[in-house]
Order: structure tokens, then C-alpha cells, then sequence
């Protein structure tokens, strides 16, 4: 979110939650991207703050009342106001349970695979109209053939970065294997360490696909402890999701910190791979 509108978003999140019924005299903003995450003081709620043009709020929150339902890991909204979406001053709100974060250090890959996999599983039953991966894709496309919204990307590099995500996209499609709902994102930073065990956060993501494609965003170990993974698809699909987030950040609206550094790193780390995949390159 851009800085000069987070002072008003954040005085939106806490009049809205007052409104609800909860006591609010403090905020703290525990992340800012393309929505501003706040915890609420006193009343410990989760305020998730997007502008009001974010129309995936109300997916996101009928979602997570199914997959918490069905007992998956999925955070919850909070049980003490009504499950809806709030529109204030040019914002939607949507107010979630707070989870406090259990003793520090990464989830092992065993239980992050066990979460993934029982997320899946409660995703499988469910008829829910989602954007096939491909489109996510496409998008990745776009933004590279505009050269207005991308003027840093030099141009051997978005050579590099269209032809693997046109090849990748193809392939992985040609494949024709098992697709279901996914998470879309299911990476370390949508995953939280709670009492409850982990839960998966932030389902505007959510796409259908193979579930190699969710697996591509999680830490590589995840993959040789979820059942029944084909390894090529999965290392497809890894390399896919690589070029997908290395285009994303050389968007010129781009909010991640540092996140020109990183992809020039995962420019050189797409390079190597094709270059493993390539029987005729040197070296």
C-alpha cells in the first residue's frame, strides 16, 4: 500500500472494528503490501486492509468459513463479529482471529507438508469458480510485454524470462495430470506457527492446478514429505514459479523491499537451472 494512504487506512481498520463492537485504541502493522495487515489492540483482532478496487475480499472470506468448516488449516475470520466485508473511505476491511506466533524456528518440513496435504484434500471437495494457474501465468506475460510498466528489465533478460515462463506453460499443460483447487501461494510467509498448529493464510491466491504448482512455492525439503509427487512436474513447476516471481518484481510499482536485488539473484538462478536442463550449454 502506498505510505501516504497507510495513515488512513489504518484509522479506517479501527473506527470499522469499533463499529463491530470491538475495543480498538491501538494498531500495529505487521505487514504492507498490496493490503496493509494490522493487529488491533486491545480487542487482538487481525485487520486486513485493501483498497476498495481489491474484489477478492469476499471470496477470501466465504473460502476460509468452507476450509475452516472442513476442518482444514486455514486461518479463521474472528468468531466475535459478523463474517463479512467492510467498505469505508475508499477501503475494505475484513477482520480475521489473531494467532499468537507459538516458540520461534521454521515449521519442519514434515508438518508443512502434512498441513499442504490436508489443505488439499479439504480444497478437493469444494466447487469453487478460481482462475486456472496458466492465467496467473499470462499475467506474469503481460507485465513482461509492457515495457512502460517494466523500463529496468533489460531486454536479454526478458528474452530469458518470456521464453521460459511460454515454455514452462506449455509443457507443464501438456502434461494433463490430476488439477484440483489450490492456495496459489502457500510459501513460508502464508504459513503460521499457532498453538493450533499451522495454519495457511492470505486464499485470494487460490487457483486450480496441479498440486506440484503449490509446491513450487514452498522450501524444496516440503516436497520429499507430501505423497505421490511426480518429480519432473514438480521441478517444472518450481522453475515456472521462479520466472513468475522474478518478472512480478521488476514491475515498476513493485513494493517488495529489496526486491531488485532478489531478482537479479533468481535471474542467475534460472540461468543455472536451464543451463543443468540443457545437455549442449558449456561448462
Amino acid at each position: 500500500m502506498r505510505v501516504s494512504e497507510v495513515p488512513r487506512a489504518v484509522a479506517t481498520a479501527m473506527s470499522t472494528t469499533t463499529s463491530a463492537g470491538l475495543a480498538v485504541d491501538d494498531a500495529v502493522v505487521l505487514h504492507d503490501s498490496n493490503k496493509l495487515t494490522l493487529r488491533l489492540l486491545p480487542c487482538d483482532v487481525l485487520a486486513r486492509v485493501a483498497p476498495v478496487g481489491n474484489q477478492v475480499a469476499r471470496f477470501e472470506v466465504d473460502l476460509a468459513q468452507r476450509l475452516v468448516d472442513a476442518g482444514c488449516p486455514v486461518a479463521a475470520v474472528d468468531p466475535r463479529v459478523e463474517p463479512r466485508v467492510h467498505e469505508h473511505d475508499g477501503f475494505v476491511i475484513t477482520l480475521w482471529t489473531y494467532y499468537e506466533p507459538v516458540t520461534p524456528g521454521e515449521i519442519s518440513p514434515a508438518d508443512y507438508a502434512d498441513a499442504l496435504e490436508r489443505l488439499h484434500v479439504g480444497m478437493r471437495e469444494l466447487k469453487v469458480p478460481t482462475p486456472h494457474f496458466t492465467d496467473r501465468v499470462e499475467q506474469a506475460q503481460r507485465l513482461l510485454a509492457d515495457r512502460d510498466r517494466t523500463p529496468a528489465l533489460a531486454d536479454p533478460d526478458r528474452e530469458l524470462l518470456g521464453d521460459t515462463l511460454r515454455t514452462l506453460r506449455r509443457t507443464i499443460g501438456e502434461r494433463g495430470g490430476t488439477e484440483q483447487l489450490l492456495h496459489g501461494e502457500p510459501h513460508p510467509g502464508n504459513l503460521l506457527s499457532t498453538k493450533n498448529g499451522p495454519l495457511f493464510i492470505d486464499l485470494e491466491t487460490c487457483c486450480r492446478g496441479p498440486v506440484e504448482f503449490d509446491l513450487a512455492h514452498a522450501p524444496a525439503a516440503i516436497g520429499a514429505h507430501y505423497p505421490g509427487v511426480d518429480p519432473d512436474l514438480l521441478r517444472e513447476c518450481r522453475l515456472l514459479v521462479l520466472a513468475m516471481i522474478t518478472t512480478w518484481r521488476w514491475d515498476r510499482d513493485d513494493q517488495l523491499p529489496d526486491g531488485r536485488r532478489l531478482a537479479a539473484e533468481w535471474l542467475g538462478q534460472i540461468r543455472a537451472a536451464l543451463d543443468r536442463d540443457d545437455p549442449d550449454a558449456p561448462g
